[in-house]
């Protein structure tokens, strides 16, 4: 009995013991290496995706990712607002990353349907934007890239932001469009980028984080700095020479009567990624120009003015 007792512990614990080591090859080591295809859905997170190091190992972008130069290499996997899940799926990425907006979400549901993992983050502030760096770094097994870039951006920021503390506040309209007018609000990282840059957003609190305003708001809003978004970095000049034409309907508003209304190139403001620090000192620029490099400065982060 003992003998049979004996010999059916030493095959129970051969069967752990393999059933362990198993574990530890398809759990522990393969998910440290299993993540080596990925789909990322929207222009910022490629961006952290190329920063952390992780460029070799991405195998779709969208249309609209073109930063760094080698995610315009990449196959496309449909635009921003509409990817094409069938494309994805036949790239069998590892992992997919995209945002938690309606259009990309509805993707996310169909690609896990079909099996695939899917990181869906939601990048609306800055906080926000630290929390998705980290997640990334996470699901791809770099968390110490991920901690030490999360901490790079925000020392830059904060660098920034001690420098414009004590400076009087710049009254900022920021406009997103003019056909219909629509701004940015106070509930949006924008927002965010403005005060970090010693400027007030000129737009009382709404609920709208991008709210459509009339004529009356624009007057009273006592703008002292008009920054635009501009609809494609290329053209830039144009759209310079066309927002002086339309705001000079406003020579009321101290940012007309003082030639400060500036085109910026969107992409390194409106992507909340790595260049945001690039984006939020380009900005201060504007604002504080005495306090940073000046506008005609090569080596300075100006934006088009």
């Amino acid at each position: 009995m003992n003998h049979r007792l004996h010999r059916l512990l030493a095959i129970i614990f051969t069967a752990v013991l393999s059933f362990s080591m198993l574990g530890q090859a398809s759990g522990i080591e393969h998910r440290a290496s299993s993540i080596q295809r990925i789909v990322t859905l929207s222009p910022n997170l490629t961006e952290i995706v190329f920063t952390l190091g992780l460029g070799d190992r991405v195998v779709g972008v969208s249309n609209n990712c073109d930063w760094p130069d080698e995610a315009k290499l990449k196959p496309k996997m449909g635009t921003f607002w509409q990817p094409n899940t069938e494309t994805i799926i036949a790239a069998k990425p590892d992992l997919v990353v995209c945002e938690s907006f309606l259009q990309h979400k509805e993707t996310a549901e169909v690609l896990k349907r079909a099996g695939l993992n899917v990181l869906s983050l939601r990048v609306e502030s800055i906080e926000e934007l630290f929390s998705a760096i980290k997640r990334i770094g996470q699901a791809a097994d770099c968390n110490d890239k991920a901690n030490r870039l999360v901490a790079d951006i925000n020392n830059r920021l904060a660098q920034i932001r001690a420098k414009t503390t004590p400076a009087k506040k710049v009254k900022v309209l920021w406009v997103m469009q003019t056909e219909p007018l629509r701004v940015a609000g106070v509930n949006t990282f924008i927002n965010e980028i403005i005060e970090m840059a010693g400027g007030q957003n000129a737009i009382s609190p709404t609920g709208d984080q991008y709210p459509a305003v009339g004529t009356e708001v624009i007057l009273i809003c006592g703008a002292e700095v008009i920054i635009q978004s501009a609809m494609s970095a290329k053209n830039i000049p144009v759209e310079q020479t066309e927002a002086g034409k339309f705001w000079s309907r406003f020579a009321i508003l101290p940012a007309v009567r003082d030639k400060r209304i500036y085109v910026i190139d969107p992409d390194r403001v409106l992507r909340l990624g790595p260049r945001l620090p690039e984006g939020a000192m380009a900005v201060a620029n504007l604002l504080h120009p005495e306090l940073f490099a000046q506008p005609n400065d090569p080596n300075g982060d100006k934006m088009q003015k």
